[in-house]
């Protein structure tokens, strides 16, 4: 009974935590790679680590340049703002990024991301620029 009981009591804890994000407190919050403070809604990033623990960065270019040095393993979300709907997080594994030289992000990588191919192609033939998938981005950025 009492080795049952320790068991769901362990089961219920495990099963209530869930991995989330967490929100942006812009103008205040500092990026985690470089101490900037965080105020672009529209190229502000964040991930969560399977522990829950979020760390957030004032562009795109910022956490791909933490990932050089991190165990993405252990990384339950990435989180990216849609650039065309600022201050929404979408799942930065499925975005679509753009680099154009005619879109300035807080660093300098002129990076941003979209929720999905067709927003990015409409902002490509108009500001030009290439277009990445997550995995290519990483590899560009990350040499992973």
């Amino acid at each position: 009974m009492k080795y049952t009981s320790i068991l769901l009591i362990s089961l219920l804890i495990l099963g209530g935590c869930k991995i989330d994000s967490d929100p942006i407190n812009y103008g205040s919050d500092a990026c985690h790679y470089c101490s900037m403070t965080i105020v672009d809604k529209q190229h502000a990033t964040e991930y969560v680590t399977d522990t829950g623990k979020a760390f957030k960065f004032d562009a795109i270019e910022c956490m791909m340049n933490d990932l050089k040095d991190t165990n993405d393993t252990k990384i339950a979300l990435f989180l990216v703002n849609d650039f065309e709907n600022p201050g929404q997080l979408i799942n930065g594994t499925k975005a679509t990024y753009l680099i154009s030289k005619n879109i300035t992000s807080p660093m300098g990588g002129n990076l941003s991301a979209f929720e999905n191919r067709a927003a990015a192609d409409s902002v490509q033939s108009e500001l030009q620029g290439e277009l990445f998938t997550w995995e290519e981005l990483k590899k560009r950025l990350t040499n992973q």
